[in-house]
């Protein structure tokens, strides 16, 4: 639990009695490589932060997996759309690695929205990940699926180790045969 509380830190100031009320309200959670955090047609009832681990978001179109991004530990996580709407989701969450997270109701968070610190908080990281997902849409609206893979094997090699190569083809919009053919040209 500490790894949250430093990981709020870094975007609010955290009183002591504010942690208390914050942490009183998040429960620990142990997920398997492969299994499913959230399932399509399921309303995300949770928002989310991932100690440790690696996630997969994707939705299915025509029996196929089409992957939307990742999230990395150390970060806050939830279907969006689903947990603010408590409606049904469209994308499904699944564990790429056996991850630890931290769960909070869809109420406790809203309660927790009287605290300056939780309220500070909520709102820079909405910010920063609104900032991700338009860096995301942008290159996937501009650039080449092997742009892309060149730059993520440039600024996060280890990263790319960590995802199997089927996921991240779909991530990239290509086939495994075409990723294949893409690092086989970068490594020589």
């Amino acid at each position: 639990m500490n790894e949250l509380r430093h990981f709020i830190e870094k975007y609010a100031s955290l009183p002591t009695d504010e942690w208390k009320q914050i942490s009183d309200c998040f429960e620990k959670r142990v997920v398997k490589k492969g299994e499913i955090i959230l399932q399509e047609g399921k309303v995300c009832r949770h928002l989310y932060f991932l100690e440790s681990g690696l996630l997969h978001f994707y939705i299915n179109k025509d029996g196929n997996h089409i992957t939307k991004f990742f999230t990395e530990a150390p970060y806050f996580f939830t279907s969006q759309a689903s947990f603010n709407s408590q409606k049904p989701a469209n994308e499904n969450i699944q564990a790429i690695e056996k991850s630890v997270l931290w769960q909070i109701s869809f109420q406790d968070t809203y309660d927790l929205y009287k605290l300056k610190s939780w309220t500070e908080f909520a709102r820079k990281i909405i910010q920063e990940v609104q900032f991700f997902t338009e860096v995301i849409l942008e290159e996937l609206q501009t650039e080449t699926a092997e742009f892309r893979y060149a730059k993520m094997l440039k600024n996060e090699p280890e990263f790319l180790n960590r995802i199997p190569l089927k996921i991240l083809a779909s991530y990239l919009g290509i086939a495994p045969q075409s990723l294949s053919r893409i690092r086989k040209k970068l490594s020589t």
